[in-house]
């Protein structure tokens, strides 16, 4: 009998899904043909098929529950179908059934697919390597090689393990280990990771580390490790469930002995079944979900609200959370009188280099309208910069070293403007036409428009501590934290210093949330208690978090916790109502004033309301339009550029 059940339960399971919707459809029509049709036959038929779809594997859930010795809100519905059944309140156990099973299902939805990034995350890491033979270079599998072997990498091609550089240099984009939208160049006795991208360059390498020791192939460890901590919070109806389904239980056996009426004691059961309660929380968490859908942020299941709900320290990383996530154009200083032609310049020179430094002052120029010239002759000078020379014009572009190695001597003005640009965060780059300086370019990876207002916005709904995390150096880290109001940062962090800091505050007794886009973010996320992560970031990112901000904008945190506050209200008021109206019954019926009708009624009637309460959060305020105010016919009207 065992096995058979076993077997059915595995059935039942797989088409679970489709069985619920089924029964809905079922009920929908019983309804109509017992309300407008007056065929009560035929919706009799069509509730009982719907209370047998759904209320299959609740029974087996009990059954099993009974064999493992737990008593669940299973079993109390078992036996509360089985008594509206007998009495022949046939929509009854449909409803019921049917409510219980779709809040199981949405609640559930979003949470299968949690394990899918983590495999995802580890076909990035890389296969093989080529390593550096006597006789010539061999490609391996990743998993043959061993510390101290010499390996070459070519531009274009992942690192395939930690190591360090004995000859060459690059520039390496290392956004799976920091997160850094920059590529940084590294040169002899540089350390590199494995699973970061060598943008342009030729390296060899000397492995340090392999396989499963690096830092790679941790961050993937971190994952699954802080995911399977996060084992979800036992649900108060199941708590309650331990005692009161005995209690109702143990209620109906007396009822039924001291008034020698089995009607009466299975209308004590029918009444005691806490229909409300069974759908208060589920229908709470569905409609606030359902309204997080609707503003882009997704909420994954009612554990994750409620623990939102209570969060009071919030992690940020830097690149891509409250920063853009690329370098742009920050700020310029000219030194020319012909602004225009010496934009059109650099931009014209920076347009044959795929540097991302060159991409933004291209970007920059662009947004300027400035036309760039056709024809360009140019050359890259490793890491300095980019010279040549555009119409008979010799032009340069890059840093103070560049311009000091071609023997320009900086003014005073310019070394100041310099060291101001530097002490902000920026990288400065110059631009000189015919041996003289004429602009000075401030890059950095710019902050959100909106993430000042955020933070602002979360210390309004109670967040006591707002900090940063990243990978990036000191000076940007400081920059952006004091610029934006944060208590505090920390900066040149792995991904496990990350989750590092995170559990250290867990310890102290904090609810913690981590915002962040990236694959290094992922650790952090998974072992936040709330994940927040952007939906512009990767897909580990996403799939790791309890919180996904659809439209990648920092503004949805403070609505998004907004949310979760009012639904985790709610769902305690829904509670409170089902247990009321339960209790009232009771006392209704041993007192003579409710009966089987009058009871069932209110009981219905405190199932519609417990939804409908849940519906409020459902319901958008209309904002005012704002009129614009008319413009004068001549006034000008000045857009500043979007160098985003």
């Amino acid at each position: 009998m065992g096995a058979f059940a076993n077997k059915l339960f595995r059935i039942v399971k797989r088409y679970e899904t489709p069985l619920t919707f089924l029964s809905g459809a079922l009920i929908v029509a019983g309804i109509a043909f017992d309300q407008f049709a007056g065929l009560k036959t035929a919706a009799a038929i069509l509730y009982l098929s719907a209370t047998v779809l759904t209320g299959l594997p609740i029974v087996l859930r009990a059954l099993m529950g009974l064999r493992l010795k737990t008593v669940g809100i299973e079993l109390l519905l078992t036996i509360a179908i089985v008594g509206a059944l007998y009495i022949q309140e046939y929509d009854e156990a449909a409803i019921v059934t049917f409510l219980f099973q779709l809040g199981e299902f949405l609640e559930q939805r979003t949470l299968n697919k949690t394990r899918k990034a983590i495999k995802d995350l580890a076909k990035m890491a890389p296969s093989v390597g080529r390593i550096i033979r006597p006789s010539g270079t061999e490609k391996i599998a990743v998993s043959r090689l061993k510390a101290g072997d010499r390996l070459l990498v070519w531009t274009g091609e992942k690192i395939p393990v930690d190591g360090t550089i004995e000859s060459g240099e690059g520039y390496i984009d290392e956004a799976t280990i920091n997160g850094e939208s920059v590529p940084k160049r590294k040169a002899k006795g540089a350390k590199v990771f494995a699973g970061t991208l060598l943008d342009n360059g030729t390296l060899e390498i000397k492995a340090d580390r392999i396989g499963k020791d690096t830092t790679f192939a941790k961050i993937m460890t971190l994952v699954e490790q802080a995911q399977d901590a996060k084992s979800p919070a036992e649900r108060f109806i199941d708590r309650f469930a331990k005692w009161y389904t005995p209690l109702v239980v143990l209620m109906t056996i007396i009822t039924g002995a001291v008034t020698k009426s089995i009607d009466t004691a299975i209308t004590v059961l029918v009444l005691s079944c806490p229909g409300a309660l069974v759908i208060g929380a589920p229908v709470a968490n569905v409609a606030g979900i359902g309204r997080g859908a609707k503003d882009s942020i997704l909420l994954k299941g009612g554990n994750s609200v409620a623990t939102f709900a209570k969060v009071d320290t919030v992690f940020f990383d830097k690149t891509g959370t409250l920063t853009i996530g690329h370098p742009v154009v920050t700020e310029t200083i000219s030194y020319a009188a012909d602004l225009g032609k010496a934009l059109a310049l650099a931009a014209s020179l920076e347009s044959i280099s795929n540097h991302p430094l060159a991409k933004a002052i291209v970007d920059y120029g662009k947004a300027q309208h400035v036309q760039l010239y056709g024809s360009v002759n140019g050359r890259a000078i490793a890491g300095l910069g980019i010279a040549g020379e555009i119409e008979g014009s010799s032009v340069m572009v890059g840093s103070a070293n560049l311009m000091r190695k071609e023997g320009l001597v900086l003014s005073p003005a310019e070394e100041q403007d310099l060291k101001d640009m530097e002490a902000k965060g920026n990288t400065a780059v110059f631009l000189a036409i015919e041996r003289k300086i004429v602009l000075l370019f401030a890059i950095a990876d710019a902050i959100r428009p909106n993430a000042k207002e955020t933070i602002q916005g979360l210390r309004k709904l109670g967040i006591k501590r707002m900090a940063m995390l990243t990978g990036d150096n000191e000076t940007a880290a400081k920059t952006v934290a004091q610029e934006l109001g944060l208590d505090d940062f920390e900066a040149q962090l792995l991904p496990q210093d990350k989750l590092q800091a995170v559990r250290e505050s867990q310890k102290e007794g904090h609810v913690v949330a981590f915002v962040g886009d990236g694959i290094n973010d992922s650790p952090a996320l998974a072992g936040a208690d709330i994940g927040i992560a952007l939906g512009g970031g990767t897909d580990v990112a996403i799939e790791t978090s309890d919180v996904v901000l659809l439209k990648d904008d920092l503004g949805s945190i403070p609505k998004a916790l907004k949310l979760a506050k009012r639904i985790v209200l709610l769902t305690y008021e829904n509670i409170v109502i089902a247990i009321l109206t339960v209790l009232l019954l009771l006392l209704g019926l041993f007192a003579g004033y409710i009966h089987m009708a009058s009871g069932m009624f209110v009981h219905e009637a405190s199932v519609l309301f417990v939804i409908l309460n849940a519906m409020r959060l459902l319901i958008t305020k209309r904002e005012k339009k704002k009129i614009p105010e008319r413009l004068d016919v001549d006034q000008e009207v000045i857009s500043e550029p979007n160098i985003e």
